[in-house]
Formats: structure tokens, C-alpha cells, sequence
């Protein structure tokens, strides 16, 4: 059987490594990772977003860290 294998070229462990050495090399030809560019404006990123609703508030006293008002 392993004669067999041989005989008939490229096998499934060879295959799988010639794929990843294709996907890394096609990986650096495009030139790695390219930061992404914010769309927010800074006044957008900065805003309070945090906001003490009922299941925050169920959190927190579940948690003991919030005794209700």
C-alpha cells in the first residue's frame, strides 16, 4: 500500500502543505495586515455610552456590587 501511494504523486498530507505554503506566501505578496482606518469622528469615539438600565442594575446587585438607590 504505502509502494502504492508513491506511485500516484502528491498524497493528502503533501497536498494540505503545498496549500499552506501558498496561503502564507499569498499572504505576504498582499503585504500582511494593514491597520483599519477609525470612521468615527473623535467627538463620536470620546461620548458616554455607558447607561445604568434595569439589567445593568440587575447585574450589579446580583453581584453585590450595587445596593439599589
Amino acid at each position: 500500500m504505502a509502494e502504492n501511494a508513491k506511485r500516484q504523486g502528491m498524497g493528502r498530507r503533501g497536498f494540505f502543505g503545498v496549500a499552506a505554503a501558498a496561503a502564507s506566501g499569498a499572504a505576504l505578496v498582499q503585504g500582511g495586515a494593514t491597520p483599519a482606518l477609525a470612521t468615527e469622528s473623535w467627538d463620536e469615539r470620546t461620548k458616554a455610552r455607558y447607561q445604568l438600565t434595569d439589567h445593568v442594575k440587575a447585574f450589579y446587585e446580583t453581584n453585590r456590587y450595587y445596593k439599589g438607590e
